[in-house]
């Protein structure tokens, strides 16, 4: 099956909700789909029946369906942890819902680095940071944060193993190359296809030491 064509106008599915975001240039918010005031980076993506609120993320993020960024909580300390307590508004006439409870949410943000793989059904509780080149395995609830080119899976979230080591996850860093133009994107796309990691931290280094490749 065909992909959507993408463009600098971000792609939304009719069915999904986007509330109070920004979403980057060639992003796409699939059907079913939640986003509360969240930050969605360039070429980023969502799929369906996924659920975001109050996060950062970065660019060419990829997050797949049914998955639970910065869910609700429900307050456990107090006589009851239901619905009427904070959404008093719902139950009786005059009443307001407590602003303090969902304040707590939006100050408690995700942030999720650039080139980040979130599986199938994974959760990342409020207040997480998902470091670059990351991946969060189907299934995962993330509690605690992930760091950079760290592969996390299970409940709770623990490291599998890295990506790459950590000299490598250090020049993918240097080099940035989320940070390229479009076109310089689309001109390196085969040696990103074909080119071990390796040469292709080679290749790049030196054109950005000469200054022939950049942040756009």
């Amino acid at each position: 099956m065909a992909l959507p064509k993408l463009s600098p106008t971000p792609l939304i599915d009719p069915t999904a909700s986007v509330s109070a975001s920004r979403l980057g240039c060639y992003t796409e918010v699939g059907p079913w789909t939640s986003l509360i005031e969240v930050e969605l980076g360039d070429y980023s993506y969502v799929v369906n029946d996924a659920d975001i609120a109050y996060s950062h993320v970065g660019r060419f993020v990829s997050i797949a369906a049914h998955t639970r960024i910065n869910p609700g909580n429900h307050p456990m300390d107090r006589a009851s942890q239901s619905h009427f307590s904070y959404r008093a508004s719902a139950y009786f006439e005059g009443e307001s819902d407590e602003s303090d409870f969902f304040a707590w949410r939006r100050e408690h943000d995700v942030h999720i680095g650039h080139d980040v793989w979130i599986g199938h059904g994974a959760i990342v509780l409020p207040g997480r940071r998902i470091g670059i080149g990351a991946v969060v395995g189907a299934g995962a609830v993330v509690t605690r944060d992930v760091e950079a080119y760290t592969i996390v899976a299970g409940n709770p979230a623990r490291p599998i193993r890295r990506r790459f080591d950590d000299a490598i996850a250090d020049r993918l860093q240097a080099l940035a190359w989320w940070d390229w133009s479009h076109e310089a994107l689309r001109a390196a796309l085969p040696d990103f296809r074909k080119l071990p990691v390796e040469a292709f931290l080679d290749k790049y280094q030196a054109l950005a030491v000469e200054g022939l490749i950049g942040p756009s």
